[in-house]
C-alpha cells in the first residue's frame, strides 16, 4: 500500500500551554475529542483513546494511543480508523509559540495514498479552525470581562 502525509498549520490567538490542553481535553469545545457520539481519552504517554465520530451520516470509530506528550510543544499519537485501512498511522502537533499566539502544525503521516486518506487534511483543517474559533471566543470572553 501506497502512504501519504497530510499537514495543516494555522496561527491560533492564545499561547501554547492553552492549545496544549484544549487539544487534550475531551470535554472542551473546539477539541478534536469534543463533540464524538463515545470518546474515550487518557493523555499520558501509552494511554489509550476510543473516538466514535458522526460523520456522513454514520459513526466512525477511531482507535490509538499517545505516544509524546511534552507539554507546550508536541503531542503525537497513532490513529486508527476504516479511513487508514485499520494500519497505525501517527499525528504529530507541533505547538510554536509566536508572542501571545501560537503556530500550529500538524502533520498527520502513514495515511494510505487514496481518497479517504488525503481527506484527512480536510478533516483537520476543520478542527484547527474549530480550535482556533474556541480560543479566540475564550479570548474575547477573557478580555471583556
Amino acid at each position: 500500500m501506497n502512504l501519504t502525509e497530510v499537514s495543516v498549520s494555522r496561527t491560533i490567538p492564545a499561547p501554547a500551554e492553552k492549545v496544549f490542553d484544549l487539544w487534550i481535553d475531551p470535554n472542551h469545545p473546539g477539541g478534536p475529542w469534543f463533540g464524538g457520539h463515545r470518546v474515550i481519552v487518557n493523555p499520558v504517554v501509552d494511554g489509550l483513546f476510543y473516538l466514535a465520530a458522526n460523520h456522513a451520516g454514520r459513526i466512525w470509530p477511531h482507535y490509538g494511543r499517545f505516544v509524546q506528550l511534552d507539554r507546550p510543544r508536541l503531542i503525537e499519537y497513532t490513529w486508527m480508523s476504516e479511513a487508514t485501512k485499520g494500519s497505525e498511522s501517527v499525528v504529530a502537533l507541533t505547538l510554536e509559540p509566536r508572542g501571545d499566539q501560537t503556530e500550529v502544525t500538524l502533520r498527520h503521516s502513514g495515511l494510505p495514498d487514496d481518497d479517504m486518506g488525503r481527506q484527512h487534511k480536510d478533516g483537520w483543517t476543520w478542527i484547527l479552525s474549530c480550535l482556533e474559533q474556541a480560543l479566540a471566543a475564550k479570548r474575547s470572553a477573557t478580555s471583556s470581562d
